[in-house]
């Protein structure tokens, strides 16, 4: 059974699941009734985050156009271009065994493609979500369903992971960010 979490709150992974290393982050949405012309495209990324805060490089930067970390520690397995369907709309795998020692937290996001260009923002996105599933067993062990609270932004940071006294926990975030992926960027220290 998942553990459904609500904003900031904030659960074990790896302490109550010896042995957990390689995990599934499915990230899915659906755009709610909508004619503007123009394809709602979300994208997710995934930021490695050192002590600061920020990336220790930009590849550490793992999105559409930088699949895979060189460590193998995570990987973006596709970029879904319109959201149809059910179920998750876009997978990043992680495997927490993999995760170089100067990397503290993960953060993983959404962000709308062209955005600004296209006047789409976070209030015509409804059913949001991250899950994080244990590759191995198939299991959910947690959910965060993002809400409705958003109006403006054009990126969100969903949910992130972290180093915790030797251990993974999880965080539901919920933040979100005018400027879309730029903003980002920039918040967590990649060139861009």
């Amino acid at each position: 059974m998942a553990i459904s979490l609500q904003k900031r709150q904030k659960v074990d992974l790896t302490k109550g699941n010896p042995g957990l290393s390689k995990l599934i982050v499915g990230l899915g949405w659906d755009i709610n009734k909508y004619d503007g012309g123009a394809d709602f495209d979300l994208d997710a990324a995934a930021f490695l985050l050192g002590e600061n805060g920020k990336v220790p490089a930009d590849s550490d930067f793992i999105f559409y156009g930088n699949l895979k970390h060189t460590s193998g520690c995570v990987e973006h397995t596709s970029d879904n271009l319109t959201g149809e369907g059910d179920g998750d709309d876009e997978v990043i795998k992680v495997d927490l065994s993999k995760v170089p020692a100067n990397i503290n937290k993960m953060d993983f996001t959404v962000t709308i493609y062209e955005a600004e260009k296209r006047a789409q923002n976070f209030g015509q996105v409804s059913n949001a979500y991250i899950r994080v599933v244990d590759e191995a067993s198939g299991t959910e062990l947690i959910r965060y369903d993002l809400g409705e609270d958003f109006s403006v932004e054009t990126a969100v940071v969903i949910g992130e992971m972290y180093r915790n006294n030797g251990e993974w926990k999880f965080n539901a975030i919920g933040s979100g960010f005018s400027g879309g992926l730029d903003a980002l960027c920039r918040n967590f220290g990649v060139n861009v």
